[in-house]
């Protein structure tokens, strides 16, 4: 199982209150996570990444393991800590201002 921890904001949208537990089939990537959290919780369509693009909505950040992993290609194998399910994986709200 593959723990994920969301915003306050995405669990609002939800409903779900703390952790996230997902079956990944296949490799655990953030395409591929996004891809269950989407089928699990469809009102996250589009909250997360853009519908047409896929691309990582520009306010979230992914991180795991004390790394920022944002940049990274969204087929990118997780961390094996994150596989494991010993470390979740981390959606961020960013937080901007001025």
């Amino acid at each position: 199982m593959i723990r994920v921890e969301l915003p306050p904001h995405l669990r609002g949208l939800a409903r779900i209150s703390g952790e996230v537990e997902l079956d990944i089939q296949g490799p655990a990537t953030q395409r591929s996570i996004v891809d269950a959290l989407e089928a699990s919780c469809p009102m996250l369509r589009g909250a997360i990444r853009d519908h047409i693009t896929q691309k990582r909505q520009p306010f979230l950040r992914f991180f795991a393991c004390g790394q920022d992993l944002s940049h990274e290609q969204p087929d990118t194998p997780l961390p094996d800590a994150v596989v494991s399910g010993a470390e979740p994986l981390l959606i961020v709200g960013a937080i901007a201002g001025g």
